[in-house]
């Protein structure tokens, strides 16, 4: 045998060889492949298993309702002052104290005005005696109709002049012109006043005044006699108030409507001044099946959900009605007692097995 065909024989025995090898090798890797296939298919099965969350359909109370900034305004409030000038002799009141209408609060000097009145006063007497005896002599034809005209023209003219006297002296006198809170004194006994200088504020806190302004195309649903509440930051509570007036035009500038309602305040809890959120409902529904918006999903121009029916999601065409923040009411599709999945509405489809990890009731 020659050297190359030592050779070739040589090359001839590796390749069978590496034949055999590989054929030996098959079976193992086909099962391989196999075992691993099934995993896989296993896996798949066990990804289209959906986790979501459901609710329990059931009815309730449907409210439409918006919420505005507002304020809390006195029912009514006023600066005191005098109307004459002249220095301040008596303060009659307690800052921060309650007042009542009529009560004086504070006196000018009317001393001058006093003598005046008492001058006056004197003379009245003699007057009136005046009178009488000229009207007996005009009776006896004793005088003429005109000396009686003359006296009694002096009488009147003197009470008219008591009358002012007096009305001056009452300028002199600050009086409260309703019940109400008086606030901080501005000024003491002995400085001198005049109509400018304020002496202190005087509120009335009961009942309360609540303003704020609606959007123009909410100026129509809000009327005397609408009723509201409004919230206040710090206190869980809600207080009812309740529409009185409105303004008579629309804000060309701000498309808002000013508004405004009454609060009894009974006790004077709260005080004016303070920012407040008000709560007005447009529209309220009973027994009306509400669900979260986020649950329903747009398709071809309609309105469908998924409910969770033996393990397994299935559509449902579904009509709306009123909308709000939160929550869309249906009007049609939906049954008290089912189950609507609530979450991973995206990758929901027809059949789609699910499990549910919780359900609000």
């Amino acid at each position: 045998m020659n050297k190359k065909t030592k050779w070739g024989l040589a090359i001839f025995i590796v390749c069978c060889l590496v034949v055999w090898g590989i054929y030996s090798q098959m079976p193992k890797q086909n099962e391989e492949l196999q075992t691993a296939d099934k995993v896989a298919q296993s896996k798949s099965k066990e990804r289209k298993v959906l986790n979501v969350n459901g609710m329990r359909i059931k009815t309730g109370n449907l409210s439409d309702e918006i919420q505005i900034p507002g304020i809390l305004l006195p029912d009514e409030e006023v600066d005191l002052s005098f109307e004459t000038s002249g220095k301040i002799v008596e303060i009659n009141f307690q800052e921060g104290s309650y007042v009542t209408k009529g009560q004086l609060l504070a006196k000018v000097n009317d001393r001058q005005l006093q003598a005046e009145l008492r001058r006056l006063t004197a003379q009245l007497k003699l007057a009136n005696d005046r009178v009488d005896r000229q009207k007996r002599l005009l009776q006896r034809d004793a005088v003429s109709q005109e000396a009686y005209e003359q006296v009694r023209t002096s009488l009147e003219t003197l009470k008219a002049e008591i009358e002012i006297v007096k009305a001056q002296i009452e300028l002199t006198e600050l009086r409260a012109p309703f019940d109400g809170v008086i606030g901080l004194r501005q000024i003491s006994v002995g400085a001198y006043a005049s109509p400018t200088t304020i002496v202190s504020k005087l509120t009335r806190v009961v009942p309360l005044k609540v303003e704020f302004s609606v959007p123009e195309r909410y100026s129509d649903e809000v009327n005397p006699g609408t009723s509201l509440i409004f919230n206040i930051d710090g206190s869980l509570k809600s207080f009812p108030a309740k529409v009185y007036a409105k303004e008579s035009a629309i804000d060309a500038n701000s498309h808002s409507m000013t508004v405004r309602a009454i609060y009894a305040n009974t006790g004077g809890t709260l005080m004016p001044g303070r920012y407040i959120s008000v709560v007005l409902k447009k529209q309220e529904i009973t027994d009306a099946i509400a669900i979260p918006a986020e649950a329903i999903i747009p398709e071809m121009g309609k309105d469908k959900v998924f409910l969770y029916r033996s393990g397994k999601a299935q559509p449902v065409e579904i009509k709306t009605g009123l909308r709000t923040d939160a929550v869309v009411q249906v009007l049609s599709g939906l049954q008290v007692g089912d189950t609507l999945i609530t979450s991973g509405t995206l990758q929901l489809r027809t059949d789609l097995p699910v499990v549910l990890d919780h359900v609000e009731l």
